[in-house]
C-alpha cells in the first residue's frame, strides 16, 4: 500500500467557499476515488491551512482519462488556494510507523497535527525522527498507533495517526514525564500549529478539524 499526502493554503476569506466547492465535487469526488482504488481519503483543515491523505495500491497509476478528471476537480476549487506541496508529487516523508494497518475503522480515532519549522531546522527534525526508526529497528509496533507517518512541506510539518481506541491506555506518570522531555526538546525548532501540547504549553492553539473523509471501496 502506498500512501500519500499534499497540503495548501487557503486564499485570504476563502474558507467558507472552499468548503462549499468541496461540498459540491463531493459526489464526482469520491466516484473519482472509488474507480481508482484511492481509499482512506481524508482532508483536514487548521486555520487557513489544508492538509489531505490517501492511500492506494502499490504502483497505481492513473489514465490519461482519469488524470484529466483529477486536473479538472482541482480546477474547480483551484482559484479558493494556493499549493504548499508540489501538485502530483508527496511531500518529503519525515517519519513513519505504520505498525499493525486496522482495516476497519470504526474504532479508530484520527489525530493529525500541524507545526512549523524554524528557519533551517529541517533537516534536525528528520535527524531526531530517523533515530527514531532506528531506534525501533525492524520491530513491529503493535499499536495502539498505525499509519503514523509525518510529511513536510514549504516549511510546515504535517502529521497524520490512526489510533486504535481499544488499546488506548492511561499515560504513566514515567511516559509523561518522557513526553514533556521530547516535546520542549522539540520546541527549540518548531512551534504548534494545532492545539496537541497546550496542556504542556498553556498556549492557545487551534484544533485540527476533518472536513471530510471517504473510507472508499
Amino acid at each position: 500500500m502506498e500512501r500519500h499526502a499534499f497540503a495548501m493554503e487557503i486564499k485570504k476569506g476563502q474558507k467558507n467557499i472552499y468548503r462549499k466547492k468541496l461540498g459540491e465535487i463531493w459526489p464526482e469526488l469520491t466516484a473519482f476515488l472509488d474507480r481508482n482504488g484511492m481509499k482512506n481519503f481524508s482532508i483536514w483543515n487548521t486555520d487557513d491551512l489544508i492538509f489531505g491523505y490517501y492511500e492506494n495500491k502499490d504502483g497505481a497509476v492513473l489514465s490519461a482519462e482519469e488524470a484529466e478528471v483529477q486536473k479538472n476537480l482541482i480546477a474547480k476549487m483551484e482559484d479558493t488556494f494556493t499549493w504548499i506541496s508540489t501538485p502530483g508529487k508527496d511531500m518529503r516523508l519525515m517519519y513513519h510507523n505504520f505498525g499493525i494497518v486496522r482495516e476497519n475503522k470504526e474504532l479508530i480515532r484520527h489525530r493529525m497535527f500541524m507545526t512549523k519549522l524554524k528557519p533551517g531546522c529541517e533537516e534536525e527534525y528528520k535527524a531526531r525522527h530517523d533515530a527514531l526508526v532506528e531506534q525501533r529497528g525492524d520491530k513491529i509496533d503493535p499499536g495502539p498507533d498505525s499509519n503514523f507517518s509525518i510529511w513536510s512541506a514549504g516549511g510546515y510539518i504535517f502529521g497524520y495517526d490512526e489510533i486504535d481506541t481499544t488499546m488506548e491506555v492511561e499515560e504513566t506518570p514515567e511516559a509523561r514525564e518522557a513526553t514533556i522531555a521530547w516535546e520542549t526538546r522539540q520546541l527549540g525548532i518548531m512551534d504548534w500549529i494545532t492545539n496537541d501540547v497546550d496542556w504542556m504549553t498553556g498556549e492557545h492553539h487551534s484544533s485540527s478539524v476533518r472536513l471530510a473523509w471517504h473510507e472508499g471501496v
